[in-house]
C-alpha cells in the first residue's frame, strides 16, 4: 500500500515538473529531465542523510517506468489540450502530501529522533519542488513564496509521528496525514491563507 501511494506522490511531482518545464518554454527533454528531479530529488535527499544505499529509486525500474510514462503522458496532454488553471500548484499538493507522510515513515523506520523524523520528512517533502523550480529560473522558489507550503510539510509530519506513536495502523495514519498537508495547501491557494506576519516599521518608525 505504502509503495502505491509513494509511486502517486513521485508521479504527481513528475507531472508538475513537466509542467514547470512547459511554463518556461522548455523543449521535451527539459521536461524529462525536471519530471525525474522534482520526482525523486526529496527521496535522494534523505537517502544521503540517512546513508541508505543503494539510493531507492536506482533499484525500482516500476518508479522509473512510472516517471517516465507520467512525463511523457503529461507532454503529450499539454501538445493538444491548454493548460488548466492552478493545475502546477495542485498537483504539486498531491505529491507534498504524499512524499512528505512516506519520508516520515522512512525516517521512523530508521529509528532517529522524533525531531529527525520531522526534518527529514519535510526534506523529503519540499526538495523536489525546490529543485525543479531552480532548474526553472524560478527566484525564489514557491517555498519561499508561498507561507503554507514547507508549514503544511510540517503539520502531516507531526501527525503521522503521533499516530505512529499511538500505534494507529500505516494505512489510515497515512491517508490521514497526506490529507492534512493537501487540505492545508488547498486552503492556503484557494483561501488565500497565510501565517501572519509582523509589521514592518518604516524609517520614521510608523508600523
Amino acid at each position: 500500500m505504502l509503495h502505491v501511494l509513494y509511486l502517486v506522490g513521485v508521479s504527481a511531482f513528475a507531472a508538475s515538473g513537466v509542467l514547470a518545464a512547459h511554463r518556461a518554454n522548455m523543449d521535451p527533454f527539459g521536461g524529462l529531465v525536471l519530471a525525474f528531479a522534482a520526482a525523486v530529488s526529496g527521496g535522494t535527499l534523505r537517502d544521503l542523510i540517512l546513508d541508505r544505499h543503494p539510493l531507492y529509486w536506482t533499484q525500482d525500474w516500476v518508479l522509473l517506468t512510472v516517471v517516465a510514462g507520467v512525463g511523457v503522458g503529461t507532454m503529450c496532454y499539454l501538445r493538444f489540450w491548454k493548460l488548466p488553471h492552478r493545475s502546477l500548484l495542485v498537483v504539486d499538493a498531491i505529491g507534498l502530501a504524499v512524499v512528505t507522510v512516506i519520508g516520515a515513515r522512512a525516517a521512523i523506520d530508521s529509528e532517529v529522533t522524533p525531531l529527525a523524523v520531522l526534518i527529514l520528512a519535510v526534506l523529503t517533502g519540499v526538495t523536489g519542488e525546490v529543485v525543479r523550480d531552480v532548474l526553472c529560473g524560478e527566484f525564489p522558489p514557491l517555498l519561499l513564496r508561498e507561507d503554507v507550503y514547507a508549514t503544511a510539510a510540517f503539520a502531516g509530519a507531526l501527525c503521522y509521528l503521533l499516530l505512529d506513536t499511538l500505534d494507529v495502523a500505516r494505512t489510515p495514519a497515512t491517508v490521514v496525514s497526506a490529507g492534512l498537508v493537501f487540505a492545508l495547501r488547498l486552503g492556503a491557494m484557494f483561501f488565500g491563507l497565510s501565517l501572519p506576519r509582523p509589521h514592518r516599521e518604516d524609517e520614521h518608525g510608523n508600523s
